[in-house]
């Protein structure tokens, strides 16, 4: 059997389906199909897969039999029609590309949405804050009535929020407990996200938690501290200041920095880092920094055009973001925080501190000089695992290979320069 056809076999009759799209036809034309949309629904006559096309003007839908849709999905990429797709499952992505011979390559990857398969036709989506019961915060912020019920202006705001909370519930497991834990907030703004993730935390997971939300803006945060004052939130204070010139915190358990202009992003991170926070949760913006330093002569059909430069250099920044909290102790994902179609500023970058040491060598890579690294004798093991090194080369060249000088490497260059060295003193052994 065909190996897309049997895997879309497979996750259909195991009921796995979350969603999958087929995008990125071979032959463009202004009035033809251009992505087609893949979900499980219930009818009347009984579960089917709807496949939801759109075109430049319109959307239509087609609902077939369960026995039918796997070969149906395979069909709109063996046929030629489309290049790519995503097939989302609780278990996994697949990631697929058609090469010219309509041979197709699958890349599995850790899933991105998590959420109950699709079993009734419009189904009321299950949210961590549920609509019908009134959220004090958010009927204040007036995405709530009285009533509970979501106003339908602000439906997207409440999606988001929901998003936002499914995505810090999946690490809560990761702070420590036991003792009181700090939260700061950088950039927190009108802090739709600040009360969620303070109510979330306090009054349905019940940690014991003090969050601080800090922005440069008075007449935000005068705004905001009124609000939690309003609200009884003794635990949530607001403070007008700088992400670098913060210091109000020995120690902080959970950075977040939503929206953070350029290179104010890289800065809250330096100070996650430089704390040793246990969970970081980034959503970057406006990124220029690398825009005026990118140079290759390879992607120069790429560069050349300022548009594709500008998101080139965002995408790049992240990736060098989470590289460096990699290299630095971190578990990092790169997840999409809402859809594509309500914000292009929709990634997020999720990362957990690892409980395991940088070194894996008989000597200490955090505490060892360059200089004395440098010296190490041949017989001695190496001060990187084999993953560590792989790590460390490919953040170089990266780099290297586009002329650029991050912000982060150059604000954390103590902690990565340790670690540089050890990957050069096992290169030269």
């Amino acid at each position: 059997m065909n190996k897309l056809l049997s895997l879309f076999t497979q996750i259909i009759t195991s009921n796995e389906l979350v969603q999958a799209v087929i995008s990125n036809p071979k032959h463009k034309t202004g009035d033809g199909i251009y992505k087609v949309k893949i979900k499980q629904v219930q009818l009347k006559a009984g579960l089917m897969v709807q496949f939801e096309y759109h075109y430049a003007r319109k959307v239509t839908h087609e609902n077939v039999e369960l026995s039918l849709a796997a070969g149906h999905m395979a069909e709109l990429l063996l046929s030629g029609t489309f290049k790519q797709g995503l097939v989302q499952t609780n278990e996994a992505d697949y990631h697929i590309l058609m090469n010219k011979k309509g041979e197709a390559s699958i890349l599995k990857k850790a899933p991105t949405r998590t959420e109950q398969v699709v079993t009734t036709h419009n189904r009321k989506k299950q949210y961590l804050l549920e609509e019908g019961n009134p959220v004090p915060f958010l009927v204040e912020l007036g995405v709530m009535n009285a009533q509970g019920k979501v106003l339908a202006a602000k439906y997207d705001k409440f999606r988001q929020i929901n998003r936002y909370l499914e995505m810090v519930e999946d690490v809560v497991g990761s702070l420590q407990t036991g003792r009181t834990l700090n939260i700061v907030d950088f950039g927190c703004g009108k802090s739709y996200l600040t009360f969620a993730l303070y109510h979330y935390l306090k009054e349905v997971r019940k940690l014991d938690i003090q969050v601080i939300g800090l922005d440069l803006k008075e007449e935000v945060i005068a705004h905001c501290s009124g609000l939690a004052k309003k609200l009884g939130l003794d635990r949530l204070q607001f403070l007008v200041g700088d992400i670098a010139q913060y210091k109000g915190l020995e120690r902080v358990d959970m950075v977040v920095t939503l929206h953070a202009c350029d290179t104010a992003t890289d800065a809250a991170l330096e100070k996650a880092v430089r704390w040793e926070a246990d969970v970081i949760l980034s959503v970057p913006c406006c990124q220029h920094e690398l825009f005026s330093q990118l140079e290759n002569a390879r992607l120069g059909p790429m560069l050349g055009h300022g548009i594709i430069r500008e998101r080139f250099a965002a995408l790049a920044t992240d990736s060098i973001r989470a590289s460096l909290l990699d290299l630095l102790g971190y578990k990092t994902q790169i997840l999409e925080f809402i859809d594509l179609e309500h914000t292009p500023k929709n990634l997020l970058i999720r990362a957990v501190k690892q409980k395991q040491t940088a070194g894996t060598g008989s000597r200490s890579v955090e505490a060892a000089d360059a200089s004395a690294l440098s010296a190490v004798p041949q017989s001695v093991e190496p001060l990187l695992s084999a993953a560590q090194a792989a790590k460390v080369a490919a953040y170089r060249s990266f780099v290297v290979e586009l002329h650029a000088t991050p912000y982060l490497e150059r604000a954390l260059q103590d902690k990565l320069a340790p670690l540089f060295a050890a990957a050069d003193a096992d290169a030269g052994r």
